[in-house]
């Protein structure tokens, strides 16, 4: 409608596009300058005229339809990348995680550990971090908790683990000061969905050569601070009921 009040959608598009379209100006002029193109012989690989091209380099360009940018993209062999970043309404990609590290965190402050959340390792080579570190400072005790709510690799996720109790040897040393170092211990908390279930249960030996600690006193140890057992363990987070819950050894838990 002629002199309608534009909304402030409207006036944020139009200055976005501006910006873009002078910014992807100067990108084609330098990128065709730099592959030796006329205006003329980019414009005919596009399928436009060279006053139409001259002025989408000139910043010109915001009325040119979505698939010219692609061509001009195509032609000068350059990535053009158009999408929308992630709807702040949606669940975050990470929220499962963060809600059994969430449910870790409140059991086990609960229990009289420190907590400390994404905690850096300590080895001075290493840019790892660990879910949950808890710390029993009285009983000169680490546990490194590694929160699982789906696997991509079972094995590398093992080598992480792996390599996380390696650097936490030196974090042991550094904060037990003139006494004994403090003990180490390894626990994976996995949500309890229908496909860890049945990754556990379709290969158990690798699980229970990987995690023969006994998972009900590991829970323990979480949720009462008890004294962790000496091999790392698995036990089973239930997001919904916000629930940790041991692991039985026979079925599919």
């Amino acid at each position: 409608m002629p002199g309608a009040k534009r909304t402030r959608a409207q006036i944020v598009g139009s200055q976005l596009a501006a910006q873009f379209v002078s910014k992807a100006g100067r990108e084609v002029v330098a990128a065709r300058k730099r592959r030796r193109l006329t205006q003329t012989g980019l414009a005919q690989v596009v399928g436009l005229s060279r006053p139409r091209l001259a002025a989408i380099e000139a910043g010109q360009g915001g009325g040119a339809p979505l698939e010219v940018w692609f061509a001009l993209a195509e032609a000068l062999d350059r990535y053009l990348k158009f999408a929308f970043v992630r709807d702040p309404l949606t669940e975050l990609v990470d929220a499962g995680h963060l809600a059994m590290q969430e449910l870790v965190i409140s059991v086990a402050k609960a229990a009289g550990w420190e907590v400390q959340f994404e905690a850096q390792s300590r080895a001075w080579d290493s840019k790892r971090s660990i879910d949950v570190r808890l710390i029993d400072r009285a009983n000169r005790r680490i546990v490194i908790v590694e929160c699982w709510n789906t696997f991509g690799n079972v094995g590398a996720a093992a080598r992480s683990s792996n390599a996380k109790i390696r650097d936490e040897g030196q974090h042991a040393v550094a904060i037990a000061g003139e006494g004994a170092p403090f003990e180490v211990g390894l626990v994976w908390v996995v949500r309890d969905t229908k496909a860890n279930r049945e990754l556990l249960a379709r290969y158990p030996g690798v699980f229970e050569s990987r995690l023969p600690g006994s998972s009900a006193p590991w829970l323990g140890a979480i949720t009462r601070r008890f004294s962790p057992p000496a091999e790392p363990g698995l036990i089973w987070c239930d997001n919904k009921t916000k629930r940790l819950f041991a692991r039985r050894r026979t079925g599919t838990g």
